[in-house]
């Protein structure tokens, strides 16, 4: 049975007095079923490690580097990131994409170095305002999975999340309707099948991310394709983060 995830991803949000002062309200959440994620700014990543040891949420790194060491000033490794208990990163947001220029190349490297050095991937797809508009989105996805997750080997999908982004709808106010989210959720689906077989994409969570807030989170949701979200803005408001989560029990 697919794991419910909900992931807040705080961005370069929250000093460490911040970071600290929002992770003890959320060690006063309840947590049932759903599994709960959150990804700090890498400067806190171990603090929030320490301060979350022994609660049910996991910590995990917005980003990581494609290389395992070397001259890459102000980037961080696998190693690095496992040496203080950090186990999962995002690969692949759409805001790596835009502001650093990762194309399908890097990305591909990333993913392959986050598995092979044992680590779990949340991967990160999603298309333009203008690829929605000129109905070539299910193209534009397709095209971001063949040129990466879907050039693994069958045994890595244990380790990865998916988590589709349109990115017409962060940050913009603009969501996509729970519709819209089924029905892409349904076609990467369809892709992992074509490639893997019915086990592997019926047992990979796909998340959805884009505007969720307290007042759509039941509706996008409940559709049976969508496993949970890729949480931003709402992420750093403890009431939100927290009905968000009630909406994956």
């Amino acid at each position: 049975m697919r794991k419910k995830i909900v992931a807040g991803n705080w961005k370069m949000n929250n000093d460490l007095n911040q970071t600290i002062l929002l992770i003890e309200k959320l060690k006063k959440i309840e947590i049932n079923e759903v599994s709960v994620m959150i990804a700090p700014s890498s400067l806190f990543l171990k603090t929030a490690k320490d301060l979350l040891h022994d609660f049910k949420i996991e910590v995990v790194s917005q980003n990581v580097h494609q290389e395992n060491k070397g001259a890459y000033t102000g980037e961080v490794s696998c190693d690095m990131l496992k040496s203080i208990g950090i186990s999962t990163t995002l690969i692949g947001h759409s805001e790596r994409r835009a502001y650093f220029n990762e194309d399908d190349q890097v990305l591909l490297k990333k993913v392959k170095y986050a598995i092979d050095s044992g680590m779990k991937i949340i991967f990160c797809f999603g298309e333009q305002l203008i690829d929605r508009k000129s109905n070539k989105h299910f193209e534009i996805v397709k095209s971001q999975l063949e040129n990466t997750v879907l050039k693994l080997d069958s045994e890595s999908w244990s380790n990865i999340i998916l988590a589709y982004e349109p990115v017409w709808a962060i940050g913009t106010g603009e969501t996509a309707s729970p519709e819209q989210a089924q029905e892409m959720h349904e076609f990467v689906r369809n892709c992992i099948s074509n490639c893997y077989g019915d086990l592997i994409s019926e047992e990979v969570s796909i998340l959805y991310g884009g505007s969720v807030k307290p007042s759509n989170a039941n509706e996008i949701f409940s559709n049976k394709d969508v496993d949970g979200g890729l949480i931003g803005g709402a992420a750093l408001v403890l009431s939100d983060f927290n009905e968000i989560i009630k909406a994956n029990s």
